[in-house]
Parts: structure tokens; C-alpha cells; sequence
């Protein structure tokens, strides 16, 4: 898994290096990884051989033609850049990669498990407090519908977040 969060500053040629416990056989990122525009935010995500399993599946599960189905090849599949890293386990961005994330001189690695994204520095610091609070609601309102269940099912057994955690 990706896991942590680093900070890093890409070189004039757009050199990063990348953790080197990302660099794993277990996450699929040994020799290198691919990388894209996230779908969602305006950064790059990047993965091992694992994530690009999931991807394909994502994908073969829509129907051949289906307009969704195209739009995830042409971000995934055409959109990807496989990069091998280089003797001191850096790869090479492109500039437009770069110019299309928005990525500065600063950024941050994030690892998100199976994946992870590269972000400018300062757009990740602006919105990690934003996300916090989402993560925060996401935690309460999954304990909330857990007890919702329970009551609906006599002798389930649910599982609430640490305390301090859901209602904080």
C-alpha cells in the first residue's frame, strides 16, 4: 500500500523522486508507475501494476461503446504516462503533465493505498483542512447508519469510531 504523506520539490527537469517504500513489488510499483490527471481533483495519481488491475476492471465492466466507458479510456489509457525510475528512483514528469496539474517547484506525494497522488504544495495545504471536516462527517455518518442498522437487527453487533472521533 501507499501509505504517508511526503513533501518533495521537483528539479528544472521536472525530476521527483519517488519514497522509496512506494518503490515495492507489493504495491506493483517496483520498476515504475503510471501516472494521469486525477479524474477528481486537479492533481496527478499515480500507481503500481495494482491499480491499473483495478482500472481494467472498472473499464471491462462497462459496455463497449458506452460514452462513460470511452471517457474512462481516454483519461486512464490515453491520458497515462508509464514512467520507469531512473538510478536514484526518480522519474521524469512532462511538462504538460505538470502544466495540467498545476504542479510548482513544491509538491506533495500523498499516498491514498492503492494509488497515490502528486499535488502542488500549496494547493494540497488549502484544502487538507476542507477534507478533514469531510473525512470527519464521513466517520459520523457511518456510525449513525451502523446504529440505524442495529436497530433494525436485533443482535448485530456495530462497531462505533474511537470516541472523540465521529462528533468531534
Amino acid at each position: 500500500m501507499f501509505l504517508s504523506t511526503f513533501e518533495k520539490q521537483l528539479d528544472g527537469k521536472r525530476r521527483l523522486l519517488i519514497p522509496q517504500e512506494f518503490r515495492t513489488a507489493e504495491n506493483g510499483a517496483e520498476t515504475g508507475i503510471f501516472c494521469f490527471l486525477s479524474i477528481q481533483f486537479d492533481c496527478l495519481e499515480a500507481g503500481g501494476d495494482h491499480l491499473m488491475a483495478e482500472y481494467e476492471a472498472m473499464i471491462e465492466d462497462l459496455p463497449f461503446g458506452d460514452d462513460h466507458r470511452t471517457a474512462l479510456e481516454e483519461t486512464v489509457y490515453a491520458g497515462q504516462k508509464p514512467l520507469a525510475y531512473d538510478s536514484g528512483g526518480r522519474i521524469t514528469l512532462s511538462e504538460s503533465l505538470c502544466r495540467q496539474a498545476g504542479l510548482g517547484e513544491d509538491v506533495v506525494i500523498a499516498g491514498l493505498g492503492r494509488r497515490f497522488q502528486i499535488w502542488d504544495r500549496d494547493r494540497w495545504e488549502a484544502r487538507r483542512e476542507e477534507r478533514r471536516l469531510l473525512a470527519r462527517q464521513a466517520v459520523k455518518e457511518r456510525g449513525e447508519a451502523g446504529r440505524l442498522l442495529a436497530r433494525s437487527r436485533p443482535g448485530l453487533r456495530v462497531v462505533s469510531p474511537p470516541d472523540g472521533e465521529a462528533g468531534a
